[in-house]
């Protein structure tokens, strides 16, 4: 008997039917350029507010691979609310959004538990990663997914799931995704200063740096933890360049500038 994940975002965070939501993820992909990287994606990056937010920014990453084929795919999202342990997985079969259940890849969750300690969680209100499935669902159609949840970002944490990502994955027709919005609640210009600095990092892919900048406060993200860690786990697998696509923030869809959230859309891949 199939045990779901059931959403605890639809209708809320994004179109709570199937129609809608499908609709309204393929009108973002419409809009979101296609950008020619000269490469092979191995990794995406991604953000996770509600999509009247930050859809059209993470239709810039899944235009990347929007059409491909990947057998499984490792969403990493950090988490909210919740004590996880250092990593989670949900114990579910599968996870469930309007457009039908994404089954997980059992064989690589084992062998990732094989490798570091996986927590099992029964119930997770955890929306950072739930909130990538849809756009994977359109872009992507049928693939397995691995899915982990940080509860430990430093960068010790990032350097063992980055390396043993890179281990199960080796071999593997796969894609890595990081579920990560930048700073938070700054006034607009403060906020792009801020959120330029992690940019910078992702166009050198420079996941150690990046690490010092947060850990310096010289940029801020909630999902700092999965992007080093796909980003280490990304160089594992021969990606050498990493390009932000789009970069925006709140404050660009409200007009509101005095506090706003920073989004980005980036890409590692393999020359």
């Amino acid at each position: 008997m199939t045990t779901v994940r059931q959403s605890v975002i639809a209708g809320t965070w994004y179109p709570g039917t199937k129609a809608e939501l499908q609709r309204t993820v393929k009108e973002y992909l419409s809009h979101a350029e296609l950008v020619e990287l000269g490469g092979e994606v191995v990794g995406l990056i991604s953000p996770h507010a509600g999509y009247i937010y930050s859809g059209q920014v993470a239709a810039y990453a899944y235009k990347q691979v929007e059409g491909a084929s990947y057998d499984v795919v490792a969403v990493v999202s950090p988490v909210h609310r919740m004590p996880v342990g250092t990593f989670a997985v949900t114990a579910a079969d599968a996870y469930e959004t309007p457009l039908g259940l994404v089954y997980l890849d059992q064989e690589l969750v084992s062998d990732l538990g094989s490798e570091v300690k996986l927590t099992r969680v029964g119930f997770d209100a955890e929306h950072s990663l739930e909130i990538q499935l849809p756009f994977l669902q359109v872009a992507l159609g049928e693939f397995r997914l691995l899915p982990v949840m940080m509860g430990d970002q430093s960068l010790a944490a990032c350097r063992r799931l980055g390396a043993a990502l890179g281990r199960v994955l080796a071999g593997k027709n796969a894609l890595l995704v990081a579920s990560t919005d930048l700073s938070h609640f700054y006034p607009y210009h403060q906020a792009v200063q801020l959120d330029r600095v992690a940019l910078s990092y992702i166009d050198n892919f420079d996941p150690e740096g990046l690490a010092q900048a947060l850990a310096t406060h010289r940029t801020e993200a909630c999902g700092g933890g999965p992007v080093i860690a796909v980003m280490l786990a990304a160089r594992a697998l021969g990606a050498t360049r990493g390009q932000v696509l789009y970069y925006a923030n709140s404050g660009d869809v409200t007009g509101d500038h005095s506090q706003v959230v920073g989004y980005v859309a980036g890409a590692l891949y393999r020359q």
